[in-house]
């Protein structure tokens, strides 16, 4: 609801307050007793209060409703009107930033903090990556519609503790570390370069802060959407194509049909295997490869590309602690909020996530012993220097059994 017309409510509110009041007429006479005039006096006192609850409680709801921006996803009730999330806002324009070769050389690196960086800057830094890469002359990128693209996703992306703009960030710039550090660009083509970044900037899309877990046990639009196999990561490879849908966004706009097919296959594979639930399969299919690995072969490039985007996206614990501690807050309080809204509504709660079973380390821990440091360790027999870094990193900060 507009604010005018909110303000329209309260004055009526407010109106209805004063004309319920009795006439002055009507009032008790000081000749009555005392108690009955503090009676009387209650009671309507009463009665005022009880309504002006209620209406408050109608125009919070009412309020409360007009700020919802995007779909409820986490509701079982269809959705009605998909204008609502507008993938061609008229977005302004950001400054374009000039960077220094100081910052150019850190951006490919593991130690790169990006809490230091603000939203627009942000947006500067991965249009840089574009060019840098040489993306921008092999796709054949208009810059402007470069630059929309970039808005429209920044946009798309919710205001969550953990899976926001700022996490799309973190996991396309470790990506584009991990191209640089282990010289990638001399063993994978350009093209499949592209995919690795563009699908990493994409990968959470208007994720709704609620996991796949909590979406098929509420029976949620996206679950029954996608018939509960991987419902948001399907809803992201989904949100990525509508924008992409828009020409004044769809930087893929200039090649050629066989190459965008290719693109579009690539971006879908990727984004669909940073769903945890396939991680075993996954990891287990890479390490059937790794000791003949073949970057000429389709099937290993492929597994490969996987599980390098699986890396980048919990790739938090391999940045040094100043930066990878403060994800962990962010992502457990995401964490508590879901388990808390299962607990409301009957739900299965994970024990990882409820606040009243879940300490710091052992969330760490964990995670750290039996998904990141398989998983890189996997990664270095094929990888380069970034790999075998972060494995030190990791089993350094891990305490022995």
């Amino acid at each position: 609801m507009p604010a005018s017309r909110g303000g329209r409510v309260h004055e009526a509110s407010i109106h209805r307050h004063a004309s319920s009041f009795p006439p002055r007429s009507l009032l008790p006479r000081p000749r009555l007793t005392t108690r009955l005039t503090l009676s009387s006096a209650e009671s309507l006192r009463g009665v005022e209060v009880e309504k002006c609850r209620k209406e408050i409680r109608e125009i919070r709801d009412q309020f409360f409703e007009s700020q919802k921006k995007y779909f409820d996803y986490n509701r079982t009730s269809p959705i009605a009107d998909e204008a609502k999330l507008n993938l061609k806002r008229d977005v302004p324009n950001y400054p374009k930033y000039q960077l220094s070769q100081e910052t150019i050389d850190y951006l490919k690196q593991p130690t790169f903090n990006i809490w230091h960086w603000e939203p627009n800057e942000m947006l500067s830094l991965l249009e840089h990556m574009y060019y840098e890469l040489g993306l921008v002359q092999e796709w054949n990128i208009n810059p402007i519609t470069l630059k929309r693209w970039l808005l429209c996703v920044q946009e798309n992306y919710r205001n969550n503790p953990f899976h926001n703009f700022r996490h799309c960030f973190c996991v396309s710039q470790m990506m584009y570390g991990v191209i640089n550090l282990c010289k990638l660009t001399e063993s994978i083509p350009l093209c499949d370069l592209g995919i690795l970044l563009t699908s990493a900037v994409c990968h959470d899309l208007d994720h709704p802060g609620y996991n796949n877990a909590y979406q098929v046990n509420a029976r949620t639009e996206l679950a029954i959407r996608y018939n509960d196999i991987s419902p948001l990561e399907n809803h992201h490879c989904a949100v990525a194509f509508r924008i992409l849908s828009n020409p004044e966004c769809n930087i893929f706009r200039n090649v050629s049909e066989t190459i965008f097919r290719d693109i579009r296959a690539g971006m879908i594979q990727l984004i669909l295997a940073t769903d945890m639930a396939r991680h075993n399969e996954i990891l287990e299919a890479f390490k059937s490869r790794v000791d003949n690995f073949d970057f000429h072969n389709d099937e290993h490039l492929t597994s490969l590309k996987m599980i390098l985007i699986k890396c980048c996206d919990i790739s938090n614990e391999v940045r040094p602690m100043e930066i990878s501690e403060p994800w962990l807050d962010c992502l457990l309080e995401e964490y508590f909020n879901q388990s808390d809204r299962e607990k409301l509504e009957g739900l299965p709660v994970a024990p990882f996530m409820d606040r009243d079973k879940v300490t710091k380390p052992s969330a760490q821990i964990g995670f750290l012993k039996f998904v990141l440091i398989p998983m890189f360790s996997a990664l270095s027999k094929v990888g380069g220097p970034l790999s075998s870094i972060a494995t030190a990193r990791l089993i350094a900060d891990v305490p022995p059994n």
